[in-house]
């Protein structure tokens, strides 16, 4: 009776994700209210350079770095709903109203084991990761010709970088070399 008790009150405890799932929500709110508001101090920005007919000197870069900031930070609200989400479904229960009319779920938000969970959230921060670095990138000064090498060089490593994440987890059909 006591080993029930104990395995019932073990079971239970799991309900204690119920934290980190509402405050990965919470977070994620907070992160795209942030990114929404950036953008918004970006426009006026805009406008207000436009209509005072100012040219600041590096007026472009501000721009698309403030723009590729709150990019950033949406992808990073994302990582935090995906965390949630998928906490909830491994430990609590299945999302109702995340499965379609035929019973199927919804595969984008669909997390049916850690490594699932580990996979969406690591790709997602690898392009949290790409978005940043060409944040600095737009603020970096080329001043010579070794300087731009080290830039194609960086966005080789990163193109290929992602076209083998790209490849983790697809895996190809098996070839029929009866012939």
């Amino acid at each position: 009776m006591i080993e029930k008790m104990f395995e019932n009150a073990l079971w239970s405890s799991r309900f204690i994700i119920v934290f980190a799932v509402v405050f990965g929500l919470v977070g994620a709110v907070i992160l795209f209210a942030v990114a929404s508001i950036d953008i918004v101090v970006t426009a006026k920005y805009v406008i207000t350079t436009y209509v005072t007919g100012a040219h600041p000197e590096k007026f472009h870069q501000d721009v698309v770095g403030g723009i590729i900031g709150a990019v950033d930070l949406y992808l990073i609200g994302v990582v935090m709903l995906l965390f949630s989400f998928g906490l909830y479904e491994l430990f609590i229960s299945d999302i109702d109203p995340a499965k379609d009319d035929s019973g199927g779920d919804n595969q984008l938000l669909a997390i049916h084991s850690l490594d699932q969970l580990k996979d969406k959230i690591s790709k997602v921060i690898v392009m949290v990761l790409v978005v940043g670095f060409f944040q600095k990138v737009g603020h970096t000064d080329y001043n010579s010709a070794l300087d731009m090498f080290y830039f194609a060089l960086s966005i080789t490593a990163i193109s290929v970088g992602l076209y083998f994440l790209g490849k983790v987890g697809k895996k190809e059909p098996l070839k029929d070399n009866t012939k």
